[in-house]
Formats: C-alpha cells, sequence, structure tokens
C-alpha cells in the first residue's frame, strides 16, 4: 500500500530547508530532534508506541521526482539551486525510536533524529502524522482491551474512520494496541492480522422470516455461526430463534464450534443476562454472547461491573477515532546542533509556559525496573554519555519538586536503554516485525506497569525523571536564555 509521501509535509518544512540551504546550512549544519509528546490521552496514565514501521518506510523512499520539483517551481517560492538539490536529497543521518508496542511516558523521546540539518527537518510533518495518529489508537486499544478483563475485543471501526489510510492504519495499531481481530479485510491482508465478521441486519430482513435468514446462514457457515438477534425481537424473536437452529444444528452433528449470537442494541447488560439464561436453560452453556453498539472502555467497565455476559465485544467508532480524545500530541523539537556532525551544542527551547520547555542535548531513556516483580519504578532520561550500574544504589527525583527522592538500592532492579537504533548513516537497521508480535510484545509491556497506572480514572503517574547531568544543563541554560 505504499505511496510516495515526500510532499506529505508542511510547506513551512521546505521554506526553512529552503533558508537553510540559501543561507549556506544546508550542506555542512547538523541537527538533533526529538519527537515526543506532553500529555497521555484520555485520561491515560501511558501510551502506547506504534507507526515506526511505516516511518521508517516513508524515511527509505524520500524522493523528489520530476512532478514533484514542477510542483513546487509553479509556487514561485523556490530559487532553481534549491530545487536542484530537492533532486539529489535522501535521509543520510542516525534516527534511534522506542520499539513499537513500548509503554511510554510524556516527555521522553519517542524518536531521536541527528542529521543534516534539511534532512532533519524535512522528515518532521510525516513522522508526526504517522507516529501521532497510530500512536493514539493502539493507547485507545490498550484502555479497551483492559477494561474487558481478558474478553476478545474486535476492532469493528473501518466505516466510522476517517478515510481509508485511518482505517487500515488504525486497525493496525488497534491490534498493536491488544484487539484480537479486525474487519478490515485489507488490513488484514496488509499485515497478517486475524480478521473477523458475521452478518449485518440486512441478511435478515431480506428473508421474509427471521429463522429462515438463520438457518440458512447456519447452513453455509456451521462452524463459528454467530447470528445477529436484535433485528426485531431480542428476547421473543431473536434468541428463541437462534436456540431452534442450534438445535436443528446439534440433530445434524454439526461442528458447532465458535457458535452463539451478537447483541447490537439495547440494553446490553440485561439482555445479556436474560440471553445467557435462555441458552445455558437450552443446553448451550458454550455458546458465545458478543456485542457491539457505540462501545467504549468506560462502558465496557460499567458493564462488566454489572455482570453483563458478553466475553466477545465488537468495538468501531469510540476506538478507531479515539472519540473523547482525538489527537495525539506528539511535537518535534530541536535539542542540539552542530556545524560539523562531531562538536554538538545543546539547544532548549524557552517559554512562558513550563510544560512547554524542551529538555536540552542528546538524550537516551532508561527504564528502571524493581528487580522482583519486574515491574516498572521509574523512567530516568540522561545525556547520551551516561550510564547505569543496576549494582549500585541509584537516587533520582522529580525535575518539577526536586524534593520529591527515591532511591533504588544495586541489585534491587533492573535497567533498560528504550532508544534502539533505526537508521546508521542514512541504512535502515531496522528489521521488520510481524504485526501479531507486535501485539505479543506489546502486552507484555503492559504487564510491567502496576495496576494502579491502569486504572481508567485517576490513574497513578509514574515517574519521568532527569538525571542530575540532565537536570543542571536544564537549569544552567534556562538561567542563561533568561539573563
Amino acid at each position: 500500500m505504499y505511496k510516495n509521501l515526500t510532499l506529505m509535509t508542511d510547506f513551512y518544512e521546505l521554506t526553512m530547508m529552503q533558508a537553510y540551504f540559501l543561507s549556506g546550512k544546508g550542506g555542512s549544519q547538523w541537527a538533533v530532534f526529538d519527537m515526543f509528546y506532553r500529555e497521555n490521552p484520555g485520561g491515560s496514565s501511558y501510551a502506547v508506541m506504534a507507526g515506526l514501521a511505516q516511518a521508517v518506510e516513508y524515511i527509505k523512499n524520500i524522493k523528489f521526482y520530476n512532478e514533484d520539483i514542477e510542483y513546487l517551481k509553479s509556487t514561485g517560492i523556490f530559487d532553481g539551486s534549491f530545487l536542484d538539490a530537492l533532486r539529489k536529497i535522501k535521509f543520510t543521518g542516525d534516527i534511534h525510536a522506542v520499539p513499537e508496542g513500548t509503554v511510554v511516558f510524556p516527555g521522553e523521546p519517542l524518536l531521536r533524529v541527528k542529521a543534516p540539518i534539511m534532512e532533519a527537518q524535512l522528515v518532521e510533518t510525516a513522522v508526526l502524522n504517522i507516529i501521532n495518529h497510530q500512536s493514539l489508537i493502539a493507547t485507545k486499544a490498550a484502555r479497551v482491551t483492559w477494561a474487558s478483563q481478558g474478553d476478545v475485543v474486535l476492532e469493528f471501526g473501518l466505516r466510522r474512520a476517517q478515510g481509508p489510510d485511518a482505517g487500515v492504519y488504525g486497525a493496525r495499531a488497534a491490534m498493536i494496541g491488544g484487539c484480537h481481530a479486525t474487519s478490515n479485510t485489507l488490513a488484514g491482508k496488509l499485515f497478517d492480522v486475524p480478521v473477523r465478521g458475521t452478518h449485518a441486519h440486512s441478511w435478515i430482513m431480506s428473508f421474509e422470516h427471521e429463522i429462515d435468514a438463520f438457518r440458512k446462514y447456519a447452513e453455509i457457515y456451521p462452524r463459528g455461526c454467530i447470528l445477529l438477534v436484535d433485528t426485531y425481537d431480542t428476547l421473543r424473536s431473536g434468541v428463541p430463534n437462534a436456540i431452534k437452529v442450534f438445535n436443528e444444528m446439534r440433530e445434524k452433528g454439526l461442528d458447532m464450534r465458535g457458535h452463539g449470537i451478537r447483541l447490537d442494541s439495547g440494553d446490553i447488560s440485561y439482555l445479556s443476562k436474560k440471553a445467557r439464561q435462555m441458552l445455558d436453560d437450552a443446553g448451550f452453556n458454550e455458546a458465545v454472547i458478543s456485542a457491539s453498539n457505540d462501545l467504549d472502555e468506560y462502558l465496557i467497565a460499567d458493564l462488566k461491573a454489572q455482570g453483563a455476559m458478553p466475553t466477545v465485544w465488537g468495538v468501531g467508532t469510540n476506538l478507531i477515532t479515539s472519540q473523547g480524545y482525538p489527537a495525539f500530541g506528539g511535537v518535534y523539537k530541536l535539542a542540539a546542533e552542530s556545524s560539523d556532525g562531531v562538536d554538538w551544542q545543546p539547544k532548549i527551547k524557552l517559554s512562558e509556559n513550563p510544560a512547554k520547555m524542551t529538555n536540552p542535548g542528546i538524550k537516551k531513556i532508561f527504564r528502571l525496573y524493581d528487580g522482583s516483580s519486574g515491574k516498572i519504578k521509574a523512567d530516568l532520561i540522561t545525556l547520551e554519555d551516561e550510564t547505569i550500574d543496576a549494582s549500585k544504589d541509584l537516587t533520582i527525583f522529580d525535575p518539577n519538586a526536586t524534593w520529591k527522592r527515591m532511591t533504588l538500592k544495586g541489585g534491587e532492579y533492573t535497567a533498560r536503554e528504550l532508544l534502539e537504533p533505526v537508521f546508521a548513516g542514512g541504512d535502515c537497521v531496522y528489521e521488520p516485525i510481524p504485526e501479531m508480535e507486535i501485539r505479543e510484545y506489546a502486552i507484555r509491556e503492559r504487564g510491567t506497569l502496576w495496576d494502579e497506572h491502569k486504572r481508567l480514572t485517576n490513574p497513578h503517574v509514574l515517574p519521568v525523571d532527569l538525571s542530575q547531568k540532565l537536570y543542571d544543563l536544564k537549569q544552567e541554560m534556562i538561567r542563561g536564555g533568561m539573563r
């Protein structure tokens, strides 16, 4: 499904690139940019990194074709020598990134780009677009699947997504976030993920009688036969007719594994309890009850608390659009610059809003785990030349409230560096990972969170601290910049 996305950039990226070029910085000036976000989506205490594979594909395939150059020429903005330079441009720098499926937190670099400044500037918009979108949907899916308490969650959102790409890559992200299957057939083909689907009300309505529709569907699809029971009257027609058809299937000795019903309207809690009783009384204790209809993590959690009986949840609109929190606020900020790619000078963005101040310099992230439980204790952002010896005590502190300190005892914690190489000297060193493997990794990642961090409402916030060296550099640059 790859398309050339080189021109999928904000116009000011190109005008800045020309300004770098014409001012003499285009050939020698290097820069480091961090992609990070400031606030977790939807009241979550964490987010799920997603979209890296597509960002890599975009960067690998950067190329300005003749028609692109002609279009830019037609704007009357660009110098001919700059357009000639664009014909030859490709990415030649280094990129480090947090692996897809990793749980991440505000302020820490998800992606670190070190490259000639024109190249580093060019990739900003597309990288943000791709990773912001997929991380948003993956995070929403993680919350939905947590609320389901181990039940099957199906992504059903294609028809409500904001366009084909949002539907396809949103489905990919939802799978990374923990969904078990998608209704999106193209996503199933592209990413080799499971696809699921049964029938709509139109199938029932195309027959004169509901039971005839059920019988014919069961005849064609005896295994995994899920019947939609709310077209006319769920409890007086739909469920009784489904039970009749299941009895007929059983009498014929058909393979009925995965059989059941779907509820798509009404009070899911009440109807599912009544339907469960009716199915059990008829001897169909193994029959699945699935539910759909404007579900999200909060409604699923409420239904579970009420004893609702579905064990399969089809979640569409509210998942694929991340309803309630429609954007992931990833940003891309300059952290260091160099005139030769060797001698680096840290850079900081100051603001009257403290939350918008950036962390200067070339940085790493260390994840610190409790040695006995394997749960995350904190993340520590350090400068590139720093290391952690987990055999020694480590004291960390809240950079916004420095009196809040925690000492991790040597030998009682472990440290993992999160940023991994993706491009080195322009060569892609990223190895594609099958989406279902990313999904399993993401599930294990969420297992490293304490239960308090997973709450849907008012979760505990995990510490993301700065090393003493980075904190001191930041304070020094703030004081210098405010003189």
